[in-house]
């Protein structure tokens, strides 16, 4: 009798370690998601708690607000930025900085890199902050100081640049987490590859190119994905550097705008809807790049 009780005690042990993870996912997490789906079909005021039911029109409206395609658009230009910027320069770091040729000053490089990683987002927004201001700035000063003054502006305070300015910060900050990923997955690749290459007369960028990168698909994936919805939630860089997205709308992105639907216009219904949507889109880049790069496929 004790040993079928103690057998059924180790049968449900498991299940004891899973559920408290579970019971943590389903309140703030799926609960909450599916909450929000059912708020997007509703015209609903955070402030009264009315719920009003109407369909498919906070939908229909997404279609058609322009405040809402800039926002998409600004995401797409933090994406495809990020992808640049992060993952391939982050990938060529590493590759530089895991070369026997930089082991010396790779541990000071490396830390170079990743400290902006650990300041807080806040900080280096005030930084740059101070960087832009058009009168006594740093960039703009640099670029006179170099004879490039017809280049100075208002770098946060044109539509056309404050995007641009903006992402410069999150590629800044982020770059170093992305290179130290790419690493520890270089670090794993067995030397004998590298030694092989060598005696066969390849190059570094040989090497680099036929061993190192194809080693790389599933942190490949990692970093994309790490980046992509990255770039789809952004939210702490436009709110602080250009006060909520501007001037006017030009730097706001889709995070920002579902934050001052919800929050500041009362709008809570169509705040919803834009959160489905930025769901939807993360999970859609998240799938195809699975496909892309057939993560946890063996060759």
């Amino acid at each position: 009798m004790y040993k079928r009780t103690l057998m059924k005690r180790n049968r449900l042990a498991p299940y004891g370690f899973v559920l408290p993870c579970l019971i943590f996912l389903v309140a703030f997490i799926y609960f909450p998601l599916i909450q929000n789906f059912v708020n997007s079909f509703t015209d609903y005021s955070g402030l009264s708690g009315k719920k009003t039911f109407i369909g498919f029109i906070n939908y229909l409206n997404l279609f058609s607000d322009p405040t809402m395609k800039r926002a998409v658009i600004n995401c797409i230009k933090y994406a495809i930025i990020s992808v640049i910027c992060q993952v391939f320069f982050g990938l060529i770091l590493a590759g530089i900085l895991e070369d026997p040729d930089f082991r010396k000053s790779a541990i000071f490089f490396r830390t170079i890199y990743f400290i902006p990683t650990v300041i807080s987002l806040t900080v280096i927004c005030f930084l740059f902050s101070f960087i832009y201001s058009p009168r006594n700035g740093l960039l703009n000063a640099f670029l006179k100081l170099i004879g490039l003054e017809s280049l100075t502006r208002a770098w946060l305070g044109k539509g056309s640049t404050a995007i641009y300015a903006t992402i410069a910060v999150s590629q800044w900050q982020s770059i170093g987490y992305i290179m130290m990923l790419f690493i520890v997955s270089i670090q794993k690749i067995p030397k004998e590859y590298y030694e092989a290459a060598e005696i066969d007369g390849a190059g570094k960028i040989r090497k680099f190119l036929n061993i190192t990168v194809p080693h790389m698909r599933e942190i490949f994936f990692v970093a994309m994905i790490i980046t992509v919805s990255g770039s789809m939630t952004v939210f702490n860089e436009p709110y602080i550097l250009t006060k909520g997205g501007g001037p006017g709308v030009s730097s706001i992105t889709m995070s920002l705008y579902m934050y001052q639907l919800g929050f500041i216009k009362d709008r809570m219904g169509y705040g919803s809807t834009v959160a489905v949507l930025i769901f939807i889109i993360s999970v859609i880049l998240a799938i195809f790049q699975a496909k892309l790069f057939r993560t946890g496929n063996e060759d």
